[in-house]
């Protein structure tokens, strides 16, 4: 015997209220998140995304640590990423997606 037990086997004796505590907690964690553990997530390798943003490995990686980067670099991650990017700034009143972000680059017409 290993001394490990499924995921399944230790919940199993959970109560309802357990289970939804649980279950709570899962999308609290899920909702916010540092890259490298979104791409994790994701199922996916740093050479990767590398790929798909045209970059070599190294540079993924310090694109995760870094803690300010263009909106453009993080759309790129996200989107290699399968997902959109979406900005939202939160008040007390309600929360406002900001939409200055939302066009790529090549989209702005110049001027």
């Amino acid at each position: 015997m290993t001394g490990r037990n499924s995921f399944h086997d230790l919940t199993r004796d959970f109560t309802p209220e357990r289970r939804r505590r649980v279950e709570a907690r899962k999308a609290e964690l899920r909702a916010a998140m540092p890259l490298h553990e979104l791409r994790r997530a994701r199922a996916m390798t740093q050479q990767a995304i590398g790929q798909a943003l045209h970059v070599k490995q190294p540079a993924v990686a310090k694109l995760e640590r870094r803690t300010d980067m263009y909106v453009s670099n993080l759309r790129s991650y996200v989107e290699a990423l399968g997902g959109k990017l979406s900005i939202v700034a939160e008040f007390p009143q309600g929360n406002v997606t900001i939409t200055n972000f939302a066009d790529h680059p090549a989209d702005i017409p110049s001027e």
